[in-house]
């Protein structure tokens, strides 16, 4: 699949309506509306934020990094849209994401995800990412499940 990673605002329509389709997911795997154990992300507190755009425009995926007040970074709202994973589009929105982590100066990523999202915990472990214990706000959160990355 051709694709386009573009940095966007993180209140951009096309990424917010993508993370409304992850929300949305969520809710069903988890059986909640209130599975965000931390600080929701924001337009204040996402500062870099990418759409994946197939071919013909059409937002298919989405990412971001957000600081976290031990100068570390953590990916946030990653998301695919259920017809385009497999293809690709996951591998080059957190490819991106690491780019920018590096630019920013750091060494390692972290992130959060749930015990209901086992293709999301193999995708990681695929790329690269191990299991740390759970950090900061998800720290005894039943659902969460953390990892980190050193990156090259």
């Amino acid at each position: 699949m051709q694709l386009t990673i573009e940095r966007v605002p993180f209140d951009a329509p096309d990424a917010e309506a993508l993370r409304n389709a992850q929300q949305a997911e969520l809710h069903v795997r988890y059986g909640s509306e209130d599975h965000e154990p931390g600080e929701p992300p924001t337009a204040d507190n996402v500062p870099f934020f990418v759409v994946a755009r197939a071919a013909d425009g059409t937002a298919v995926g989405c990412g971001g990094l957000r600081p976290l007040g031990d100068g570390g970074l953590e990916v946030k709202r990653m998301y695919v849209l259920p017809d385009r994973r497999g293809q690709g589009v996951a591998t080059a929105i957190l490819r991106r994401i690491e780019e920018q982590a590096r630019a920013m100066g750091s060494s390692t990523l972290r992130l959060e995800t749930g015990t209901e999202q086992p293709d999301a915990m193999r995708f990681y472990e695929r790329e690269g990412y191990h299991r740390i214990p759970a950090f900061g706000l998800y720290a005894g959160e039943e659902h969460s499940v953390c990892y980190a990355r050193l990156l090259d």
